[in-house]
């Protein structure tokens, strides 16, 4: 019984110098080993290795993709103006040794050296720009180049900074109603260029629509006078046919359709001499 006490004793103190005598690298880690507190290897691919306790020590990093959120800050706009903005950073630890010189392998201190190193980067941009294209148009660019500046300077803390992203833009209240009110200026005087617009090329159309019009009734007209005169060319030349073929009965005929115009009604009254020609008829009924 004592035997198999001592067996397992000494199988547990083996176990323990083992685990003690090795370390494991994940894919997401970065591993930094130690001699008596100097720094003697930091290129661990992932994998099992090997330690000596209590001479040696293992620290490691997360190699992931992190995220800062940045709290948010006021920025001076080259007119002076405040806007306050709120950023994100994403960064990931790339060099294990250097991270670990310049923060002592805190990521706190980290977070705060690369919070300063976006907020000045930040500052500097916002400065040389209007506070129109900060609001409106250049937020695309203002990444782009703080991404690029700021990750020159985390390098030397052995940091990659992946991107920055501004989330939200805001004015302060007393910069908002005079940039709303330069706003709204702004858009109804474009407003009021495309109303005039509008104006002078309704008078357009409208006159155009008019000179069409009367183009075309000219043109009706002209017809109509047409077709008039070609319907009385041929009334005087049928009325001319007619009276040559016998001139007495179309001289009667008249004379019945102009009797029958003048006493069409009861209380017709015509004042004429018996001499007239208009009688003429009523005197000699008969065709000779």
């Amino acid at each position: 019984m004592t035997n198999i006490k001592f067996y397992v004793a000494a199988l547990g103190l083996v176990l323990i110098i083992i685990s003690m005598s090795t370390f494991t690298v994940h894919e997401r880690e970065l591993a930094i080993k130690f001699k008596l507190g100097e720094i003697v290897e930091t290129a661990y691919e992932p994998g099992l290795y090997f330690q000596i306790p209590v001479i040696n020590k293992v620290q490691k990093f997360d190699s992931r993709i992190l995220t800062l959120d940045t709290p948010s800050e006021r920025f001076l706009t080259a007119e002076k103006k405040n806007v306050i903005l709120n950023s994100f950073v994403k960064w990931r630890i790339v060099d294990a040794r250097t991270f670990y010189t310049s923060t002592l392998g805190d990521e706190r201190n980290a977070i705060t050296r690369i919070a300063s190193i976006i907020n000045n980067e930040l500052k500097g941009e916002v400065g040389s720009l209007q506070i129109k294209e900060v609001v409106s148009g250049e937020r695309s660019n203002i990444m782009q180049k703080v991404t690029e500046r700021a990750d020159m300077k985390t390098r030397e803390l052995g940091i990659q900074l992946v991107d920055v992203r501004i989330k939200k833009v805001e004015l302060p209240p007393e910069v908002s109603i005079s940039v709303y009110r330069r706003m709204a200026k702004e858009r109804e005087t474009v407003a009021k260029a495309f109303r005039s617009r509008g104006e002078e090329q309704a008078k357009q159309i409208r006159a155009n629509a008019d000179r069409q019009r009367e183009e075309v009734l000219a043109e009706a007209y002209r017809k109509s006078e047409e077709l008039r005169g070609n319907g009385d060319a041929q009334a005087a030349k049928i009325y001319a046919d007619a009276y040559n073929q016998d001139r007495d009965f179309y001289s009667f005929y008249r004379s019945l359709n102009a009797y029958q115009a003048s006493f069409s009604n009861s209380s017709d009254l015509l004042v004429l001499s018996p001499d007239s020609d208009f009688f003429k008829f009523f005197k000699q009924p008969l065709l000779k």
